[in-house]
């Protein structure tokens, strides 16, 4: 009787841990503390969303068309950060979290696009894309979490798609 007792309890602590594990592995508490990401690279650090496109309808559905894998076959975001911006692999960045993403420049979002980020599954990307889509993507990731805002490089911080400059800029730059 004894015994039993034993294997059952054991079978108990078993389940308990197995049942933690199971969460953590499956997001339990999502992607941990938000905090600020690394600096962009100098050579990425003064690159910026293109004038307009912030407010082009017809960027934003190239991003869309990248981001599912339909212009670019070797390129399916959707995959790992889901269809809908939720994640779908451990891991992958919640678009989705206003409060996280807003802390990502435009610069950084595209380096981490490009370059991938080191210590994780995500790999750079600049193989497969060329600049002008890695902003289209910039563009429509940013629409998950921030829908109505973009990049103000002057003021350093994410603005009302109406309150922002214009001045001109040319891919890239």
């Amino acid at each position: 009787m004894l015994k039993i007792m034993k294997q059952t309890k054991a079978l108990q602590l078993a389940m308990v841990l197995g049942m933690g594990l199971f969460m953590v592995a499956c997001g339990g508490e999502g992607e941990g503390p938000i905090v600020a990401p690394p600096q962009a690279p100098a050579e990425w650090t003064d690159k910026h969303m293109p004038a307009g496109w912030w407010t082009d309808p017809a960027k934003m559905e190239e991003g869309r068309k990248l981001y599912i894998g339909q212009a670019n076959p070797d390129v399916d975001c959707g995959s790992c950060h889901g269809k809908d911006g939720k994640p779908t692999k451990a891991g992958a960045r919640d678009f989705r979290v206003g409060e996280r993403m807003k802390l990502y420049s435009d610069s950084v979002w595209a380096w981490r696009i490009a370059d991938g980020v080191p210590n994780t599954k995500m790999k750079g990307w600049k193989s497969k894309l060329s600049e002008e889509d890695v902003w289209k993507l910039v563009l429509f990731e940013a629409s998950f979490g921030m829908p109505g805002k973009r990049w103000d490089a002057e003021k350093k911080s994410w603005v009302d798609v109406a309150s922002a400059s214009t001045a001109p800029a040319p891919v890239g730059k």
